[in-house]
This record gives C-alpha cells, sequence and structure tokens, in this order.
C-alpha cells in the first residue's frame, strides 16, 4: 500500500491511468466502481459486465455522474468507447476479456461459467485477473494460475476480502522472522441449516444478494475463503468442515489472547516442519477480522517477543480486526499492473478444496441448487481425501439431479449425482485434474445429463 500509491499517482500525473474492466455489478461490483471513480486517482474503470445492463449502467451512473454510458454488443464497439473515455456496459463478459486497452479485469460475481467468459480470454490477451470470486479461485483456482504464468499476467485473489486480508497478515509475520503455523479467520454466525427463506431479512436490509448473504452464514463462504489461503500457502484443514467455532471453550468476547490456546490444542494435527493449517473461530472480540498464530525459535527473539506484550510463547497472535471489501480491491489491482504482485495465489497443485454437504435429508431425483441454497452447504477437505473419496466439488454441484437418498450432513460424492452437460466449469475441473494427477475414473466423469 505504501508503495502502491505513490505509484498510482505517478499514472495519474502522467495521464495514463490503469484501465480496468470489470465483471458483476452487484453490491460489491457497485462499491468497487464507487471506490475507483472517488478515491482511486491514477485508475479508471472503464467497461462493466452484467447479466443486467441496467445494474451495470447504474453503478457507473451512481459513481460518475453526468457522464454518458454506452451500451456495447460488440468488441469494436466496446474499444471505440474505451478511446473516447466514455463508460461502457456490455451482458457480455467475453468482449471485456478480449479488448484492447485494458490492463486488468475484477471478476465480482461468484458464478462459474458467466465469470469464464471473462477470466479465460483475458488471461489469453495477457490482461491480469483479480478475483473477488473465492468460489471460482476455490474450485480451478491452481489451473487458472498455471494459465496465468505460462501467459506472463496475474491471477491474484484480492486485498479486503478476508483471505486476501490473512496473506497480507501472513507475509508480514514470515517478514519479522516468525513462521506461521494457523491462519484464522473470525466469524460472527455459523449455522450449516441457514437457507434463503432465513437470511432474506438481512440481504434486504443491506441490498445484498440473498444467495451469497446466505453462503455466508452457512459456512460455505468461509470454507472457500480458507481454501484458497490453504492453496496459497500449502497449508492444509485439520479435518473436514475445519476445527472451527471456539475450540478452547473460552468466552468469545475476551480479547483474541486466550487463542494462543488455539494452536498448542490441536498441534498433533501440526507436522512440526510443515506450513501449518487454516481455520476459523466464531464470536471472538473484537471482530470482525482475521488472525495468523506462530512461532519462533530463536530464545533471544522470544525475550524480546515477551517484551512487546506478545506473550511467552511458543505461540504468538497477530491480529488484523477488519477486512474493508471493496475500498481495498483497487490495491489489488495496483500491485498486479504496476509490481507484477499477487495479493494471494495459488502455489500449484490444490492442497484443499470444498465439498458439497446436504443440508437437509434429499431424495433421488432432487435437483441441487447450488452455493447458498436450500440444498448443500459447503466444507473445506484435503485435497487426498477429495481424490480417495471422489468427492464432489460444491463449485460444481448446481444443477446436479440426485440419483439416490443422500441424509443430512453427508458429504456428496460424483457418484451420487448426474451432472449437467455442456458446462465449461466442469471441463476445466477435469483439466485441472490430469494437469495436477487428481484424476477421477473414467466411469465418474460419464455421470452427466
Amino acid at each position: 500500500m505504501i508503495l502502491v500509491d505513490k505509484a498510482l499517482a505517478r499514472r495519474a500525473a502522467e495521464g495514463r491511468p490503469i484501465r480496468v474492466g470489470m465483471i458483476g455489478a452487484g453490491f460489491m461490483g457497485s462499491g468497487i466502481a464507487l471506490q475507483i471513480a472517488k478515491s482511486v486517482p491514477g485508475m479508471q474503470l472503464v467497461a462493466i459486465a452484467a447479466r443486467r445492463t441496467e445494474q451495470a449502467a447504474a453503478a457507473f451512473e451512481a459513481s460518475r455522474t453526468g457522464e454518458t454510458v454506452r451500451h456495447v454488443d460488440s468488441q469494436a464497439e466496446l474499444e471505440a468507447a474505451i478511446v473516447a473515455g466514455e463508460p461502457a456496459v456490455t451482458a457480455d463478459p467475453s468482449l471485456i476479456g478480449c479488448a484492447r486497452g485494458i490492463e486488468a479485469i475484477i471478476e465480482v460475481t461468484g458464478s462459474m461459467d458467466y465469470a469464464l467468459q471473462a477470466v479465460e480470454p483475458a488471461i489469453a490477451t495477457g490482461k491480469h485477473v483479480i478475483l473477488m470470486n473465492a468460489e471460482l479461485d476455490g474450485t480451478i483456482g491452481p489451473l487458472l494460475k498455471k494459465r496465468a504464468d505460462a501467459a506472463g499476467v496475474v491471477l491474484t485473489n484480492c486485498d479486503g476480502d478476508q483471505p486476501g486480508v490473512q496473506m497480507n497478515l501472513i507475509r508480514f509475520v514470515k517478514g519479522i522472522g516468525v513462521k506461521p503455523v494457523l491462519s484464522g479467520n473470525i466469524k460472527a454466525l455459523q449455522d450449516e441449516y441457514r437457507t434463503p427463506e432465513t437470511q432474506r431479512g438481512f440481504a434486504e436490509k443491506w441490498g445484498q444478494n440473498v444467495h451469497m448473504v446466505t453462503s455466508f452464514a452457512d459456512g460455505t463462504k468461509i470454507s472457500y475463503e480458507q481454501a484458497i489461503v490453504a492453496n496459497g500457502t500449502g497449508m492444509r484443514v485439520a479435518r473436514r468442515g475445519m476445527i472451527g467455532i471456539d475450540p478452547t471453550n473460552k468466552n468469545p468476547t475476551l480479547p483474541l489472547r486466550p487463542l494462543e490456546d488455539y494452536v498448542a490444542m490441536f498441534a498433533p494435527h501440526l507436522d512440526p516442519e510443515g506450513p501449518g493449517i487454516v481455520d476459523y473461530i466464531v464470536g471472538a472480540r473484537p471482530g470482525p477480522g482475521v488472525f495468523v498464530i506462530g512461532t519462533h525459535d530463536d530464545p533471544r527473539q522470544k525475550h524480546y517477543l515477551n517484551l512487546y506484550k506478545l506473550g511467552e510463547g511458543p505461540y504468538y497472535l497477530f491480529y488484523t480486526p477488519y477486512h474493508l471489501c471493496h475500498f481495498e480491491v483497487p490495491m489489488t489491482v495496483a500491485r498486479a499492473v504496476l509490481f507484477g504482485d499477487a495479493a494471494l495465489a495459488p502455489l500449484g497443485a490444490p492442497q484443499v478444496g470444498v465439498v458439497a454437504v446436504a443440508k437437509r435429508d434429499l431424495k433421488a431425483g432432487e435437483v441441487l441448487d447450488g452455493i447458498g441454497g436450500f440444498t448443500a452447504y459447503g466444507q473445506c477437505e484435503n485435497m487426498e481425501t477429495f481424490v480417495s473419496e471422489q468427492l464432489l466439488p460444491m463449485g460444481l454441484a448446481e444443477g446436479g439431479v440426485l440419483l439416490r437418498d443422500i441424509p443430512r450432513d453427508q458429504a456428496l460424492t460424483f457418484a451420487d449425482v448426474r451432472l449437467p452437460v455442456g458446462r465449461r466449469i466442469d471441463a476445466l475441473y477435469e483439466e485441472m485434474e490430469r494437469e495436477f494427477g487428481l484424476a477421477r475414473p473414467a466411469e465418474a466423469h460419464a455421470l452427466t445429463v
């Protein structure tokens, strides 16, 4: 951030703002549009793709009053609007992925195939990709990262969302010589059985998508978030669904200091020489935020850490008490474009995925309704278990037809469903499996309708 602000100021002074395209114009997308327009000199949002183009136009009009918004249906029209300096909206995300004059795209839909219509061509045409889409990242992020590396561009999750904030904190902790052993997320609520019905009032109050809000409440979102932190650090989960809640049984209203006990209690789950685990806790105060627990093996440095009020060890707690979502996303764009730096990206093969788990007793013939719905929630699981048990990723579950009855809280497998034909996300997931040696048996691939 300290480097980014001056670098952006130089681009502004030179009259060369970073030109950005965005996919999505919902609650977060509208906030990003406002933030770039009002608070980020040296950056310009030039185009937005959304299924509802009127929503995209409204995002521009709310942030850049008095400008004419062009509705475009071709790459030539979009590129002409960029040259003319006129904001453009389209229903076709591939136009933004392909258009010349755009240096980076921000994907903020939480979708799979719709997002990929922009992400794939963006990488292919040399654009940096910023994902405020943990669902896509947690499903095929490692494959997209491999493609981005080959194209010489940055693929990254974002500052402001909990995964990026965790990674910034991890880099800080490592930078002062402390070894991270746990990266944690703090939640206010965790109830796997929440549905769009239970969350509708909250969503309407804040103007948010009810399915996205449900994914926050039922644990699916935090599972994706911690999965992508694991994939960006090599960390693992201690068990399916993580340890969670408050494993110390301490009063969650106390300061976070008691969380020093957190790793000690579960130290047997950790390889002392390994990268550690990702996890979460509910109800800690102050909150929300993220935390990292680390160790140091130098006696003199441990003496200094004790002097600086971090305790006697062996575990030290580092804490960021906020995540500011759309306020920070433009900083990720600048890091990628100006410094080639990712806030958070997969290291290589996936370490942790998100499995679909029955939210209620399900019957053969039912159709799964996907993330933040009525039928399933997502839980983190280590990738070797995904392979050995042939677990169904939450990111592929939507539209799957159940072949047998499934009891509540049972993890779904590929053998339990017939998946829709022709989806891009399924093809890329299979490609990722082959790329990293995670392939399913041939018969599992045939279960499509």
